[in-house]
């Protein structure tokens, strides 16, 4: 009997097999949970990944921008499972000129862009999936550190630190129904999303001389185990809480 037997999970943003949402889809299969996976854009690539899992879960499409997804996206989970138990917020995206040390040059439209992908979304997803969650109910948002600014990492860093406020809220309002809310903040994992911001590489030293238990940037098992654990009733009164999954860095010094 795995810790999420039982459950119905919604994960969003895999990309790939490298993805740390596609090792909580997985993980989270082997738990015991019922599975729903959303992409976008690129959906045949997201349904040939989810073959991959130990039970190919349906995939739906599922756009953030789009005004109207709020009022479908219920209706099309409830096609495959009656009720949701946990939700997955894993996206996250910033157009390039948000990105790279283009800080003091990046336009509004572009700023605006990554914090409506990247942060107001998890508003949107948490009330887009509530008419089909109860008490007991989980929110899980991917997260990376926003408390320092990092090289490169420019507006997603801001778009960042909007997701861990909003989140907060979340769990101010959500809390009543019954509903946790949290955010898994890993330390660099190289995804497709990883790979697409100009000077990743200068994160690898980083963690390799900070973090005391070792990171391994190959490696989005730890990440996706935090947030599983967060999905499962081992935290019943945990929400509006930032789970560091980094290997210890966020507490080093120099």
């Amino acid at each position: 009997m795995g810790i999420l037997d039982g459950k119905r999970i919604l994960v969003t943003g895999v990309l790939t097999d490298a993805s740390i949402a596609f090792h909580v889809a997985r993980i989270a299969q082997q738990e015991g949970a019922t599975v729903v996976l959303t992409g976008f854009g690129r959906l045949s690539l997201v349904e040939r990944i989810a073959k991959r899992l130990p039970a190919p879960p349906p995939v739906l499409e599922l756009d953030v921008t789009d005004d109207e997804f709020e009022d479908r996206l219920a209706d099309r989970v409830a096609e495959h499972v009656d009720g949701l138990d946990g939700v997955v917020h894993g996206i996250g995206n910033a157009p390039a000129s948000a990105l790279g040390g283009n800080f003091l040059h990046t336009s509004w439209p572009d700023v605006a862009m990554a914090v409506h992908v990247s942060a107001y979304s998890l508003k949107s997803l948490a009330m887009a999936a509530l008419p089909l969650m109860g008490p007991g109910g989980a929110i899980v948002g991917m997260d990376f550190d926003a408390t320092v600014a990092w090289p490169a990492y420019d507006w997603m860093g801001v778009a960042k630190a909007a997701l861990e406020s909003t989140a907060r809220y979340l769990a101010r309002d959500f809390g009543p129904r019954g509903i946790r809310v949290n955010l898994m903040s890993a330390g660099p994992v190289k995804t497709m999303a990883a790979r697409s911001i100009p000077g990743f590489d200068q994160f690898e030293g980083v963690w390799s001389q900070r973090a005391p238990l070792g990171w391994d940037l190959n490696n989005a098992e730890p990440a996706a185990r935090g947030c599983v654990a967060l999905l499962s009733d081992w935290f019943p009164a945990t929400t509006g809480e930032i789970v560091h999954v980094d290997g210890g860095a966020h507490a080093m010094g120099a």
